[in-house]
């Protein structure tokens, strides 16, 4: 089964076509890349993904579930931990989990238990009762990672996860998100570090003005002793100016 299947996707904004007829599968269990330069239309896809952005052509379902038609369960499928830290920067790594936990409907109980759990599992513990704002960069990382696992969703979404984060902190993560992997989550990686794609991911996409250019197998990117960063910029570049 497929967790996250789009199938003929286009998103205008006005008279620009963001997203071209976009279809592509992630399988149950999966880590997948989803690359593609900035403007190229991977925002607005994970926009549809989690209901941010509407879209009147084509069709989107997490685990079956429509993303349009049965919108509320739907989001209860995905998880996003998005590049910008969209958070109350006043707020702990304890409220700011406790109270996303309250958004998705879990019981005070529930919520308890699964803060406590995440923070542990993250290394969040000691930073629990300081104020986001204080964080480094690789601790805010983390705690937004962990506020997207919170109600443990069939589909974690990536966007660019290890921006700013310093070398060692950037392993770390790797490791959290390779174990998250290893136990059956289903992943969808977006980021300009090619080499965690190439690291992490079994599968990759590439999308260039809105339009799908490449879809397979890493393996069909690094061949022949090949980087991924080589071919995705093949795949990318610009034609020159006549």
């Amino acid at each position: 089964m497929n967790t996250l299947e789009i199938k003929n996707l286009t998103k205008r904004y006005g008279d620009t076509v963001a997203v071209d007829d976009l279809s592509l599968s992630v399988k149950k269990g999966e880590f997948f890349g989803f690359l593609g330069k900035n403007g190229a239309g991977k925002s607005t896809t994970i926009h549809a993904i989690t209901g941010i952005a509407r879209f009147s052509e084509g069709t989107i379902t997490v685990s079956g579930v429509d993303v349009v038609k049965d919108y509320r369960l739907a989001r209860t499928k995905v998880g996003l931990s998005p590049q910008e830290f969209n958070v109350d920067m006043f707020k702990t790594p304890r409220e700011i989990l406790y109270f996303m936990g309250g958004y998705y409907g879990m019981s005070r109980a529930e919520r308890l238990v699964r803060v406590d759990e995440l923070l542990e599992q993250f290394g969040l513990t000691e930073y629990a009762e300081k104020e986001f704002r204080t964080l480094s960069g690789g601790y805010k990382r983390r705690v937004m990672l962990a506020r997207a696992l919170v109600h443990d969703p069939d589909l974690l979404i990536l966007d660019e996860p290890t921006a700013g984060v310093d070398v060692e902190l950037r392993h770390e993560l790797w490791k959290y998100l390779e174990d998250l992997n290893k136990k059956g989550k289903t992943i969808v990686l977006t980021s300009h570090y090619l080499e965690e794609v190439e690291l992490l991911c079994s599968r990759i996409a590439i999308i260039n003005k809105g339009k799908l250019v490449a879809l397979g197998d890493k393996s069909e990117f690094t061949s022949g002793g090949r980087k991924l960063e080589h071919t995705y910029l093949e795949l990318t570049k610009e034609p020159k100016a006549v």
